[in-house]
């Protein structure tokens, strides 16, 4: 099983087993507790095999939603992303705040920025380009830059490592030139962070209250000059 799930299952198998220590002072029958249990183990099994983990995830997801830090972090991480991808021109498609958002949309994972990668897929094919290898590098480490920015360090973004690796991989390169490559792309994505301050809280504001994107965008572009630079100095790449 998925860590999310093994986790919710302990944690119910826990409460459960609280409830049928406590249930004799109460009458209550002992049939109760052992019958949620296997209700439990049953529902993890099902969300496992049959939904890859998602109810699992939506759950914990949920949990942790109701942690006002636990909110802003999220808003402030796809901030980050969103403003990095405008700022480089990779355009936005839609974005989610959460794991539940994500699937009554449709969208895999547990929400966050989609952008649109149909260059990257089709560079990728006849040869990608420096420039826009480390383009999306930058909107990928976008979220971690943001949180350390705020908070000092990231709790998030190890699905935007991964994308990175997995791209590197692709590439035939190096794991150590990856990692050269995302401490690069998080110093570059924190300086457009810093650069862009007053749209950055804007941003932040709008997501908050779940804004569309096409209003995000509008937001966006009432506040940013021109497009910044997508092609900076990168690090040697083997």
């Amino acid at each position: 099983m998925r860590d999310t799930t093994l986790n919710l299952v302990a944690i119910s198998i826990f409460s459960v087993t609280m409830l049928a220590l406590v249930g004799p002072m109460v009458e209550l029958s002992p049939a109760i507790p052992a019958g949620l249990i296997v209700g439990l183990l049953g529902a993890a099994t099902l969300d496992q095999l049959g939904l890859n983990g998602r109810v699992g995830n939506i759950l914990l997801d949920w949990l942790a939603w109701t942690s006002p830090e636990h909110r802003q972090r999220v808003i402030h991480h796809e901030a980050g992303h969103f403003l990095v991808a405008t700022l480089l021109d990779i355009p936005v498609q839609d974005y989610t705040l959460s794991t539940w958002q994500a699937w009554k949309r449709g969208l895999p994972g547990q929400g966050g920025v989609v952008f649109d990668i149909a260059s990257l897929g089709d560079e990728l094919q006849s040869g990608v380009s420096a420039q826009t290898i480390n383009r999306y590098s930058q909107v990928w480490m976008a979220g971690i830059a943001a949180e350390q920015l705020l908070y000092g360090a990231s709790t998030g973004g190890n699905d935007d490592c991964q994308k990175l690796r997995v791209l590197w991989q692709a590439l035939g390169r190096s794991p150590e030139s990856a990692q050269v490559q995302q401490r690069w792309a998080i110093l570059q994505a924190k300086t457009l962070l810093e650069n862009h301050q007053n749209a950055y809280q804007g941003l932040c504001e709008a997501m908050a209250k779940a804004a569309p994107v096409v209003d995000c965008q509008a937001l966006l572009a009432n506040q940013i000059e021109a497009p910044s630079v997508a092609a900076r100095e990168a690090p040697s790449q083997g």
